[in-house]
């Protein structure tokens, strides 16, 4: 089933942040070749100012930073001098070059000065995965200081520092996944003794407390985590259990939040079609309502190869 599922995967029409995801999963599940491939179709594909897996007019600032580990990765394995300035241009702009807010929080787009909780898994895992423990911690505490929402300890979606107001302060479940995912992330390629790696760990820990009441009888979740009203999907139910399995396995997360992993593991498998389609996922392209998309198959990758060192 998993192999089918790649293949679907690999069959998709991919933008600069499906690119970047899919390179993780098979950068995470092994595949390691794929994952230089798509490195470096990804650098194929970088702007004058360093932004990788450009297609059409797409104006987004940290989406193409999702590649950032696999290319980093295929630099390394390869030496290849094409994917090392490919690595060092698109580093160069996630640090100095891209715009930002005030304090430094990088935006979503080049226009409009906004804030998506989705920057949270685009960008910091790729610089610290190049060393910049610090500026992923700025870019984290920055995201979260903005978009977390006392009143139900979730993350809104979307904030406007030009009209200082949310532009949609909906809890959306795959965006809640997008920052439980990249701290997740960000947790294990931080040094043990650094400062922010504690901090971290405390926020995913808040955030799947805050989640996990919300979840359905069948292991999935709304579209809005706490808003009944929205449609049912299952990728955050995979993004949650990816975030469960890390954090047990990395020794950071308690093994009593397994069962809630597996329940949510349990609907993401039920919904694999015939094709390897995970189904009833939130769905490309408008991501508006239930279907098929490249980050619902590749978080499914994603959760079975965090899973596996648990030998469960």
């Amino acid at each position: 089933m998993i192999n089918r599922i790649k293949t679907a995967l690999l069959s998709m029409q991919r933008y600069n942040w499906e690119q970047g995801v899919t390179a993780q999963a098979f950068l995470e599940a092994g595949d390691h070749d794929i994952a230089i491939a798509m490195a470096i179709e990804g650098a194929n594909r970088q702007q004058p100012d360093g932004r990788c897996c450009h297609i059409g007019d797409s104006t987004a600032v940290t989406d193409p930073c999702a590649i950032g580990e696999a290319l980093i990765f295929a630099a390394e394995q390869t030496g290849d001098p094409f994917l090392c300035q490919a690595r060092d241009k698109l580093l160069r702009w996630a640090m100095t070059d891209a715009p930002r807010n005030a304090d430094g929080v990088v935006y979503h787009f080049l226009n409009g000065q906004l804030i998506w909780v989705d920057s949270m898994y685009m960008l910091p895992p790729f610089l610290a995965r190049a060393g910049e423990y610090d500026e992923a911690m700025r870019q984290l505490d920055g995201y979260w200081h903005i978009l977390h929402t006392p009143e139900n300890g979730l993350l809104a979606h979307q904030w406007s520092d030009a009209e200082n107001r949310f532009l949609r302060r909906d809890a959306w479940a795959v965006g809640n996944g997008w920052a439980m995912a990249g701290m997740g992330r960000v947790i294990s390629l931080l040094p043990e003794k650094h400062p922010g790696r504690a901090r971290l760990i405390n926020r995913v820990k808040a955030l799947i407390e805050a989640a996990l009441p919300h979840q359905l009888t069948d292991g999935a979740f709304h579209d809005v985590l706490d808003d009944p009203t929205t449609f049912r999907e299952v990728n955050f139910a995979q993004m949650l259990a990816y975030t469960i399995y890390r954090g047990i396995s990395g020794g950071w997360l308690d093994e009593a939040l397994l069962p809630y992993a597996e329940k949510a593991r349990a609907a993401a498998l039920a919904e694999v079609d015939a094709y390897g389609l995970v189904r009833n996922v939130c769905g490309a392209p408008s991501f508006d309502k239930p279907g098929v998309a490249p980050e619902g198959q590749a978080f499914h990758i994603l959760m079975e190869a965090a899973r596996e060192p648990l030998s469960l």
